[in-house]
């Protein structure tokens, strides 16, 4: 707590230090002087408008904001918008995506996230995003239910971002380079060419990023966590008349990475625990598994958009293609954690997927008003996936009995062959009429159709585990309303619902399910209901705007993924060592789903003051809380008490074959929290600048980052989370014309070393009796918890160039 007082007394002095200077210019300038606010343009409802006049939050992070604040990652902009979870799924595939008080586990819900992602207004996975950014122009999250407008249904909100689009005009590009102590390395660069000025341009963008991941390295061998990625991106755009634009789009991004999970010794939490063989601090930031985890993915986009007016209406066709191609390997992750805890024999998963991904829109929208009256959007949405993946899972085989042999057969390996596809159509209109100057109601629906195939296999056996064409249709709506108490004040109210289809959990092979296991796999469709009202406020000439927002959310069937290193259950899996194959059974750890009750209440609020040119403060804040409402969820409960147990180590087959029963699996009712991130968040942007002379800028920026106390899992006691903040500082010296820049910066001043998640007991490697098979289970539980932390303090330069037209 003595730390995260010191960061905010230094945010806040340093706010102080900027005040007598702005008090000082602001006197100088004239008491009267006006200070225009910049305006920020969005197209939240498929029409250019500012943000201050659209009755929904909408968070936006420009490309300024991104080069200010050396935001070098996707998922850094979680730190300028409260409440935004962003990251990739704990095997590498996929992204993870959360707001307003529910989670997104990809590997639970696959492609149908509560947040949806679109890439210059077309739909897109949000593993293709979650990446190094580069040229970027705006990234919009707007809250909330959405579907009425654009593309998919998703109930918590969704995230568009658009690059920079070629400027039929000007030459002109820009080129961005960092290096940090922690040894990372960034370039990107982008050039515009117009090939036939006013008619055809062309725009190329490039990036390198290496980095050293989550800073963990191994304990024995000597070895570097490291990220690389490549990708570069080339756009043309073509207008042929004033009524007619093409825009078409192809990025390729690779990415090469190997890291290692860390751990902690029980013996630092826990008093008493048994000794590690090597003790090891969180803040030492090591792993023990032997080999690392290792990605090689790559992502291939296309997407392209033309527009046609006519007669103040517009017609707009989307189009995007994306394909996947991963290969991952994750030490241990069938035990239920990939911090593989038997030493010197590291196994694990091996996921090669190949996915393709196309879609379509198509719409019809206008471009003046309607009778000078309304404004509305109809259309139509196509999406077709194909996500194939082969998964390898090791067993660990022994015929040694209880000791640990010093040398054994090689693993067992299972493969899980999955295939299928999705498509998706629907159908979707909405209006909006304006009544007079000062009111607004506007109100919109879609039809949904969603049809699904999927086989899931293992061919040793010529067992198929899943072999199912659920197919379901839903109607969504929106409706709000939005009243001008005054050209400055703005209120609004507004009403959603969103869906969600059935949902079937990849990654279990086990052979024999029971019925309540099976249950916590396939999950039936969501249906959610929102509710939100808020004001929209400008003061003193626009220099201040205020807004707040309340809102409250119920869920029905909402697929509700437990936290940590998963579920102990009886596995039973083909043992590939013997000939013929032969079936052996053990314990096992999966994150398994289930479809629960949720109930959401929060809000958000937003100030940002910009009292002189030379002044400028944001604060940010965003508070929700989800409750789950008499939830039947899988659960660790070895005294069949019906309460999910708290943390410990991984059972015997025989004791947790007596806790379970045939079902083989345990399950709770609950009533807890929904989401594992703290409830509340908030930042708060400032920057002072200083003109040295007609030419120069000197200037000096801080980014401050709070996060409330939360509580992951809510059965382990050893991953509760006191509020920790974050500070960031940045001072360069800037061209008045923007031609170039050099700064330095430092994140995470204080260097808070906060560990932020720990696993519900310690790691274990779960092995099987070669000669006792089928009932030869053993579980070797380690001296170590998984954790994961806040990043190390970093500092960094930073060089900008630009010129023509950026």
């Amino acid at each position: 707590m003595k730390t995260n007082h010191l960061i905010a007394c230094s945010g806040l002095i340093s706010l102080a230090w900027a005040y007598p200077a702005f008090a000082q210019s602001a006197q100088s300038e004239g008491a009267s002087a006006r200070v225009e606010s910049e305006e920020i343009v969005v197209e939240a409802r498929r029409k250019q408008e500012s943000v201050q006049d659209v009755p929904t939050v909408v968070n936006v992070v420009t490309s300024d904001t991104l080069a200010k604040l050396n935001l070098r990652q996707f998922s850094d902009i979680s730190t300028v918008v409260p409440g935004l979870s962003l990251g990739t799924s704990s095997t590498g595939i996929g992204g993870n995506a959360s707001v307003r008080g529910v989670n997104f586990d990809v590997l639970a819900s696959g492609n149908n996230g509560t947040v949806e992602f679109y890439f210059n207004d077309a739909s897109i996975q949000a593993g293709a995003l979650i990446q190094s950014v580069f040229d970027i122009g705006q990234i919009e999250v707007l809250r909330g239910p959405q579907g009425t407008l654009r593309g998919r249904a998703s109930p918590s909100g969704s995230v568009t971002v658009t690059t920079h689009r070629p400027d039929l005009y000007d030459y002109g590009g820009y080129g961005n380079f960092t290096a940090t102590d922690m040894g990372g390395y960034n370039a990107n660069a982008a050039v515009n060419i117009p090939l036939i000025k006013g008619v055809a341009a062309l725009r190329i963008a490039g990036l390198y990023d290496e980095n050293r991941s989550t800073f963990v390295k191994p304990a024995t061998p000597p070895g570097k966590p490291i990220s690389k990625t490549e990708a570069y991106r080339i756009s043309l755009r073509v207008e042929p008349t004033s009524s007619l634009q093409f825009d078409v789009m192809y990025q390729h991004l690779h990415l090469k990475a190997r890291r290692w999970e860390q751990v902690e010794s029980l013996s630092e939490v826990i008093p008493g625990a048994a000794a590690s063989p090597l003790f090891i601090s969180a803040k030492d930031r090591l792993g023990i598994a032997d080999l690392p985890s290792t990605q090689n993915q790559t992502y291939d986009t296309v997407n392209w958009q033309a527009r046609y007016a006519f007669a103040g209406q517009q017609l707009v066709y989307v189009g995007s293609y994306n394909r996947f191609q991963s290969n991952i390997f994750n030490t241990g992750t069938n035990n239920g954690d990939s911090a593989n805890a038997f030493p010197g024999r590291d196994f694990g998963q091996l996921t090669v997927t190949d996915a393709t991904d196309w879609t379509h829109e198509l719409r019809l929208q206008n471009e003046t008003r309607v009778f000078d009256m309304f404004d509305y959007v109809v259309g139509g949405f196509y999406r077709r996936s194909t996500p194939p993946s082969d998964i390898t899972t090791d067993t660990f085989l022994t015929a040694f009995g209880n000791a640990l042999p010093a040398a054994t057969p090689n693993p067992a390996k299972t493969l899980v062959q999955r295939r299928g596809r999705a498509i998706e159509k629907s159908l979707f209109g909405n209006v909006t009429a304006h009544l007079g100057d000062s009111f607004e109601i506007s109100g919109g629906v879609r039809y949904i159709s969603f049809d699904e195939t999927k086989r899931l296999t293992i061919p040793a056996f010529n067992a198929v585990l899943q072999d199912i064409h659920p197919s379901s249709n839903a109607w969504i709506y929106s409706a709000s309303v939005k009243y001008q108490v005054t050209p400055d004040i703005m209120a609004y109210a507004s009403t959603g619902s969103s869906w969600r289809p059935q949902i079937d959990v990849v990654g279990n092979s086990d052979l024999q399910r029971s019925a309540l296991e099976t249950s916590f796999l396939q999950v039936l469709p969501e249906t959610s209901k929102s509710y939100e009202a808020g004001v929209k406020s400008s003061w003193f000439d626009r220099r201040l705007n205020v807004n707040v927002t309340g809102f409250h959310q119920t869920f029905k069937n909402y697929p509700y993924r437990a936290p940590g290193a998963g579920v102990y259950f009886i596995n039973t899996s083909a043992n590939t060592a013997t000939t013929p194959p032969t079936l052996v059974q053990g314990v096992s750890a999966f994150n398994f789903v289930s479809a629960v009750p949720i109930e959401i209440n929060g809000v958000e609020a937003e100030i940002q003051f910009r009292p002189s040119s030379r002044f400028n403060l944001g604060v940010n804040a965003a508070y929700s809380l989800g409750k789950i409402q008499n939830g039947l969820i899988p659960c660790n409960d070895l005294n069949s008490d019906g309460t999910p147990d708290g943390a410990g180590s991984a059972p015997s087959l025989t004791d947790l074959r007596a806790a379970t029963g045939s079902n083989d699996i345990s399950g709770c009712r609950v009533s807890t929290r929904s989401g594992f991130n703290s409830p509340f968040s908030a930042n708060i942007q400032s920057e002072y600048n200083l003109p040295l002379d007609d030419r120069l800028d000197a200037y000096v920026r801080g980014l401050f980052t709070f996060t409330g106390a939360s509580q992951g899992d809510p059965t382990n006691s050893y991953d509760n989370i006191s509020s920790y903040g974050l500070l960031n500082l940045y001072t360069g010296v800037r061209a008045h014309d923007g031609s170039w820049e050099i700064s330095a910066f430092v994140k995470n001043v204080a260097n808070l070393e906060k560990v932020l998640t720990r696993s519900n007991g310690p790691t274990f490697t779960a092995y099987r009796e070669v000669a006792q098979a089928p009932t030869g289970s053993r579980v070797f539980n380690s001296s170590y918890f998984a954790v994961s932390m806040t990043q190390p303090r970093e500092f960094g330069l930073n060089l900008r160039v630009a010129f023509g037209s950026r």
